[in-house]
């Protein structure tokens, strides 16, 4: 595969020339935040729009996820423009997401929560004030002896959805309802126990917040 030379903040990085910007990125340790890309996944969700960053001979900024790469590129990852669209996403993200940090399994030993890796690296609070708070008050699924599915700290990455579709599949679960409603569930709404759902935990390993998680004993 042929590859070919971008400019990143200044520092030069090869990428394969049919890969998306954000792979190329992260590939090369530059810290870009996203929850819904998913590698080689075509076309690309371009859900969570959390990827921006700018690209010379654009007119605004583009989402690193949905942007092929091209010889002579050159990428900002951080610009008032790109960091104010950053904000405004996780911001309204967090606006609907029930954030109790301590008790949360994705913040407990080794810990892999996401949302606290974007706050810390991009200097974001967690705790959102210019925005009404809209808690969601879902049905915890502890159906399964080893693993839960609580759908009020589910930040909608669809990352569990897609493992369990088009890589273990099963195609169990889904993201149901629209708009302030929706939620990562099973296709009827029945609990995972019920689905044939097996001993599969791809869905809690693929998590980036703890939505999905192994009950520990």
């Amino acid at each position: 595969m042929s590859t070919v030379s971008i400019s990143v903040d200044g520092r030069t990085i090869q990428a394969r020339s049919d890969e998306r910007l954000l792979w190329a990125l992260l590939d090369a340790g530059i810290f870009v935040p996203s929850l819904c890309a998913i590698r080689g996944l075509d076309p690309p969700p371009g859900g969570c729009r959390l990827c921006f960053v700018e690209v010379e001979g654009q007119a605004k900024p583009v989402t690193s996820c949905t942007q092929p790469v091209f010889e002579g590129m050159r990428v900002r990852t951080r610009s008032p423009a790109v960091d104010r669209l950053v904000r405004s996403a996780f911001e309204n993200l967090l606006s609907v997401h029930r954030l109790d940090c301590k008790d949360c399994p994705a913040g407990k030993p080794p810990g892999r929560c996401a949302l606290v890796e974007i706050a810390k690296k991009r200097k974001i609070p967690l705790r959102v004030k210019r925005l009404p708070k809209i808690e969601p008050d879902l049905p915890i699924d502890e159906s399964r002896a080893e693993l839960t599915l609580d759908p009020n700290h589910c930040v909608l990455c669809g990352q569990c959805v897609h493992v369990c579709r088009n890589e273990v599949g099963k195609d169990i679960l889904c993201l149901a309802h629209r708009g302030l409603d929706m939620r990562v569930s099973t296709f009827d709404g029945r609990p995972l126990a019920e689905q044939g759902c097996g001993a599969c935990v791809r869905c809690a390993e693929v998590c980036p917040v703890g939505a999905i998680y192994l009950r520990r004993t």
